[in-house]
């Protein structure tokens, strides 16, 4: 039985394995990864979020290899993303059968999900994976593969920009000083949106000044801005980040909400009902529109790579990815 090199989840560490090939259901296509990003999620369900068990990782870029379903014989050799929700017409629910939110047209919100290597399903870790057909995007051939690799993050930058109208705002904050924050902060810069990132490393802040965004350290005085922006998005990947947000957006503002990590937050509902704020959760994202910005250059996540490491070495790869200042952290797969 053909086998594949995987890094599972065992014990809240990343084992190397020998794992079958993923059999191909109706209308799945088996993609060979080239590239696969470390991502904060990754980090948490080390440690125990979702309760993730299997090969890890949901960023990736890879090549077609292989269709189930004769329709979808165009997918092989083609340069994809993919959408890591697996949703109703992805696992073979058609028309009335499908769940409410996918007659809706929410997938996202899908009642039987599976979610690429964070909720069961293994992920892109790993020298193939298994998707839907549906779930596939081709790749601009002007884009590569170290700006691609970047599509679901920077995908789940843009999808503030379907649930905002940033013309309502002339300026915004974004809160934290990672990888998705710094994704967020070039997207609404490129609205138009001045936009302010607060963070609490000067050395993380830094490619958001080579970018044209203003900073500020959180605790600085120019992060004490109460009350001060209409538009904050909470991206600090932590329990705290919260308290600051609502803080700092002002009165009848929106907040939006990008932090998932292991464990509970303490909150307080005061500060959001006395000034009547929108808060609302954003996740995932546009990949149509997101490889669009990518194409046209507007925005370029590759200055916020700072290492790339071999899928043998995926182990030694996490931990370098949760040390301080560093950004991006790549696995090369073939």
């Amino acid at each position: 039985m053909p086998s594949m090199l995987a890094a599972v989840k065992r014990h809240n560490h990343l084992a190397l394995v020998q794992k079958r090939l993923p059999r191909l259901k109706p209308g799945w296509a088996l993609v060979r990864v080239r590239m696969a990003g470390i991502c904060n999620t990754d980090i948490e369900i080390l440690r125990g979020y979702h309760n993730f068990h299997g090969t890890l990782g949901h960023e990736f870029v890879g090549d077609v290899v292989r269709v189930a379903s004769a329709r979808d014989k165009k997918w092989i050799g083609r340069r994809v993303v993919g959408e890591i929700n697996i949703a109703c017409a992805g696992l073979g629910f058609r028309g009335r059968r499908q769940c409410s939110y996918c007659r809706r047209r929410i997938p996202t919100h899908c009642e039987r999900r599976r979610v690429l290597g964070i909720l069961g399903h293994d992920g892109a870790f790993a020298e193939f994976l298994a998707l839907p057909a549906v779930n596939l995007h081709r790749v601009p051939a002007g884009i590569p593969d170290e700006a691609a690799v970047f599509t679901e993050p920077l995908a789940a930058a843009c999808e503030i920009l379907e649930q905002v109208d940033t013309r309502a705002h002339h300026e915004a904050c974004v809160l934290g000083d990672g990888k998705l924050a710094q994704l967020i902060a070039r997207v609404l810069r490129r609205t138009g949106l001045h936009v302010v990132m607060i963070g609490k490393h000067a050395s993380k802040l830094r490619p958001a000044q080579l970018a044209g965004i203003e900073t500020a350290l959180s605790g600085s005085r120019g992060s004490r801005r109460e009350n001060a922006f209409t538009l904050v998005v909470e991206a600090t990947g932590s329990p705290s980040g919260l308290t600051m947000a609502q803080q700092i957006t002002a009165p009848r503002g929106t907040l939006v909400l990008k932090s998932t990590f292991h464990g509970a937050a303490p909150v307080e509902t005061w500060p959001i009902v006395v000034k009547e704020i929108t808060v609302m959760g954003s996740r995932c994202g546009p990949f149509p529109r997101t490889l669009a910005l990518l194409r046209s250059g507007r925005v370029d996540p590759r200055p916020l790579i700072s290492r790339a490491f071999t899928l043998k070495d995926a182990a030694k790869a996490i931990r370098y990815a949760q040390k301080r200042g560093m950004m991006k952290v790549l696995l090369r797969v073939s």
